[in-house]
């Protein structure tokens, strides 16, 4: 092994003190290379590769590290032979490219695997390489860059979010697809019984758990276009403008079409009008009214989605048959959908030896949101810890459980306050999905 350089000596300092500097450890690797210094090149791009698992420059270094094209001699003539300490050429991959898998086993020994089967799964599922591993965390709406304008409404094309690409929820999925989607997704069968292109569905729950999700991919599963409208979009404080805005949505989405219109917190901008004591709120509310029967336009090609925490505020009118008259309970993502959303969160973060099928089962009841805090917890005392020693280290799940152990589900007070409702107030059997989840769960 050749003897170290100032300059490997001088990156090797820096690197200790910024670990996180990927180019830096980068550099440090390509001149241990160049050294011969093979071992400990490999530890070194592993670490950068940990830290940023698609940078190319890191993943070429690693090709070469492990038996590629060896480094050109410094006068330019001809190439160096590997060093003797480097491990040994790996068999190419099927395809041709380069092994990866097998360069892994190679450094297993210097940095630990991102993630582990837990100790005691039965059924063995659960790492699978699925489509739920694309979901995406419950995104806040997107609300128009103009609110006080007639045509700053921002309709966003169709998108390539898919029911595929949300993790789980499985029932949500078949309800969703056998009222709603099936209808519209065949012209044939819908003229032939009389049904007409257009639509309403309202989505409750509780909070964070990916209303706003579902609704970009019923626009995606149609290939419409989407539009998302917020309460603090639409009220305006001067009389008359909160209606000739909300009027102005529906154009944008009726000129749009066909148009998946997605309004958030329905029962602040439909809330019982019984209980308003300002009349133009009241007018706002009949306005919505008036928009959802097409009597201002034709809403032929709008599919209107709403979004409410508390279904049982909506005024009585937005429910009769012909608006939302359909209802779907998003409930806490089930088994399928934490994993998902857990590699999701863990994805760009320092873990190692994460047994998600135990994190799974600990966290039943956590909402989306509640997922991506316990993420952020176990981060910050991994963090926290690397600061008073000095030394980084990674996130294991001891932080994790910690986390999950410290926080509560967030869907318990909603389930608190929706058990009473759903007990005493299920007129019509308007909740008798919720009474069901909840016999099911002993919450009643």
């Amino acid at each position: 092994m050749s003897e170290e350089t100032p300059l490997i000596r001088s990156l090797r300092a820096a690197v200790e003190a910024a670990p996180e500097d990927v180019p830096l450890r980068l550099h440090l690797a390509g001149l241990l290379l160049d050294a011969g210094r093979g071992d400990e090149a490999v530890a070194e791009i592993a670490a950068a590769l940990q830290r940023s698992p698609g940078d190319a420059q890191a993943r070429a270094l690693m090709a070469r590290a492990m038996g590629g094209s060896p480094p050109p001699a410094p006068d330019g003539g001809a190439a160096q032979a590997p060093a003797p300490q480097a491990p040994a050429p790996q068999a190419p991959a099927p395809d041709g490219g380069f092994d990866w898998q097998a360069a892994e086993r190679e450094v297993g020994d210097v940095v630990p695997p991102r993630f582990v089967p837990s100790s005691d799964d039965s059924e063995g599922g659960g790492e699978g390489g699925r489509k739920e591993e694309r979901l995406q965390p419950p995104l806040a709406a997107d609300g128009p860059a103009d609110p006080g304008g007639a045509s700053t409404w921002d309709v966003e094309a169709a998108g390539a979010v898919r029911l595929a690409d949300v993790g789980g929820m499985h029932e949500v999925k078949e309800r969703l697809e056998a009222a709603f989607l099936a209808p519209m997704r065949n012209p044939e069968l819908r003229r032939l019984y009389g049904k007409s292109l257009r639509g309403g569905l309202l989505l409750y729950g509780p909070p964070g758990c990916g209303k706003t999700f579902i609704a970009r991919a019923v626009a995606g599963e149609l290939g419409a276009q989407f539009l998302s409208v917020s309460l603090s979009d639409v009220l305006d404080m001067w009389i008359g403008a909160s209606e000739r805005n909300l009027h102005d949505v529906f154009e944008t989405a009726r000129t749009s079409a066909p148009c998946v219109l997605f309004l958030d917190e329905i029962d602040a901008l439909g809330a019982k009008r019984s209980r308003m004591h300002h009349s133009g709120l009241r007018n706002t509310v009949n306005q919505l009214l008036t928009e959802l029967d097409g009597v201002n336009g034709d809403n032929e090609g709008v599919f209107v989605l709403a979004a409410t925490n508390h279904p049982w505020d909506v005024d009585t009118a937005l429910r009769r048959p012909g608006r939302f008259d359909r209802t779907l309970l998003v409930l806490p993502p089930d088994e399928p959908a934490r994993e998902a959303i857990l590699r999701y969160h863990l994805r760009d973060r320092p873990v190692a030896g994460i047994e998600l099928g135990k994190l799974v089962r600990r966290t039943d009841g956590f909402s989306g949101a509640d997922l991506a805090h316990l993420c952020e917890t176990a981060s910050e005392k991994a963090l926290l810890d690397s600061v008073r020693t000095g030394e980084p280290r990674m996130i294991g799940m001891p932080d994790l459980m910690e986390a999950a152990k410290q926080l509560r589900p967030s869907t318990d007070a909603w389930f608190a306050a929706a058990r009473n409702v759903a007990m005493f107030s299920n007129e019509g059997g308007t909740y008798d999905d919720l009474l069901a989840y909840l016999k099911r769960k002993r919450k009643l």
